[in-house]
């Protein structure tokens, strides 16, 4: 299949990994999964039995290449390579997803504070039956939280829609202390991984990528 242009579709609703391709000059359309189709969500981010984190984010990121691709192909788009990316936080092998509610976002910055965790971030870049892939881990150290940090942070919106509950590029930055890894794989989008998966794809980021 011969891509319609040097575009991709993006299947994900973070406005972060947005501002990230955009960065980079990716030009990119919106090819969104629905959380609530008539049988559920289109991919399911439930975690299965028994599932390590490292593989949890890269199956779920890949179904959602695979299947936006398929979407792409039902609804007779222009044809480009289809990019998936999922961010999950991890701490003493427990992955914390985004939180629900306030008692849940302070029950995870307590969990967090005064300790290192990971960031896991996969992306998948799918194009016929071809899918590249990469998974970026992180190391973030954030300093011990008082009890009144934890509840100002949670009293904004910043924490409900982002694993972990909390941002690294937001209000939560003072939090951290140290990172081993990537920024913006932190953030949800790695950017030297993604340029990498770009190039392998046909699609160029200021040339080749090593």
């Amino acid at each position: 299949m011969k891509p319609a242009d040097n575009k991709i579709y993006l299947a994900s609703k973070s406005p972060r990994r947005r501002e990230l391709l955009r960065q980079i000059g990716v030009e990119f359309e919106l090819l969104l999964l629905r959380d609530a189709a008539p049988r559920g969500p289109e991919v399911s981010e439930e975690v299965l039995s028994g599932e390590k984190a490292e593989d949890y984010v890269v199956r779920v990121t890949r179904e959602k290449a695979e299947f936006a691709s398929k979407m792409m192909m039902m609804r007779r788009l222009p044809p480009r390579p289809v990019m998936s990316a999922d961010t999950t936080v991890v701490i003493d092998g427990r992955i914390l997803g985004k939180p629900a509610d306030q008692p849940e976002a302070m029950e995870m910055l307590r969990s967090l504070s005064g300790r290192t965790h990971q960031v896991l971030t996969s992306v998948a870049l799918h194009r016929d039956d071809e899918t590249w892939q990469t998974l970026q881990v992180s190391d973030v150290r954030i300093a011990r939280l008082s009890e009144e940090m934890m509840r100002a942070y949670c009293a904004t919106s910043e924490p409900y829609d982002k694993a972990g509950g909390y941002g690294i590029q937001g209000l939560a930055s003072v939090f951290i202390e140290h990172i081993a890894g990537s920024y913006t794989g932190i953030m949800g989008l790695p950017l030297h991984e993604t340029a990498k998966l770009l190039n392998q794809a046909g699609i160029p980021v200021l040339g080749t990528v090593s």
